[in-house]
C-alpha cells in the first residue's frame, strides 16, 4: 500500500520518525513535507496531502500538525476526504471499518511516538467493511458534500 505522510513544522520531528517505521511495515511511504522545522501554514500541508489522496496516488494519508485539530479541519473541507483526528486505537481502525476514513490525522504535541506507531499501524491495516448501515452513512456524507444538505427545508 502507498501511504502519504505530511505534517506541519509542529508535527516534523514526528513524520520523521514514523517514515521508517511504515517502511518497516512493508508500506511505500510518499513523504510530501514539511521537510524542515521552519513554520509552514497546516492548510497548505493538508490539501497537499488530501489531493494526493483524492487522486489515487496514494491509498492513504497521514497528516500531522500540533493539536491534529486544524489539519484535521483543512482536510475534511476537501469532497471525498474522511480526516479522523484519534488519539486512541479503537477509533483508529473503527474510523476505517465504519467511515471509510482515509486520512489519519495526529497531534505531535499531544501523543508521544509508540502511541502514533500504534495508532497508524491500526488505521492502516483496518478495512472497510461495506456493511449496509455504513455504505448508507456514507453516501449521506457525499450527499451533504455535494449539496450541503441532506433533507429539503
Amino acid at each position: 500500500m502507498m501511504v502519504a505522510i505530511a505534517a506541519d513544522h509542529a508535527g516534523y520531528a514526528l513524520k520523521q520518525e514514523l517514515i521508517p517505521s511504515l517502511r518497516s511495515l512493508g508500506y511505500e511511504v510518499e513523504d510530501l513535507g514539511t521537510h524542515g522545522p521552519e513554520p509552514v501554514d497546516y492548510p497548505d500541508v493538508a490539501e497537499h496531502l488530501a489531493r494526493a489522496v483524492l487522486s489515487g496516488a496514494v491509498e492513504r494519508g497521514v497528516l500531522i500538525c500540533g493539536s491534529g485539530v486544524g489539519a484535521s479541519v483543512a482536510a475534511n473541507k476537501l469532497p471525498g476526504i474522511r480526516a479522523g483526528l484519534c488519539h486512541d486505537t479503537y477509533s483508529a481502525h473503527q474510523g476505517v471499518e465504519h467511515d471509510d476514513m482515509n486520512v489519519l490525522v495526529l497531534g505531535a504535541r499531544v501523543i508521544g511516538i509508540e502511541l502514533a506507531r500504534e495508532l497508524v499501524r491500526a488505521f492502516l491495516e483496518a478495512r472497510f467493511t461495506h456493511e449496509e448501515r455504513h455504505e448508507r452513512r456514507l453516501a449521506k456524507i457525499t450527499t451533504l458534500e455535494r449539496e450541503g444538505r441532506l433533507h429539503a427545508t
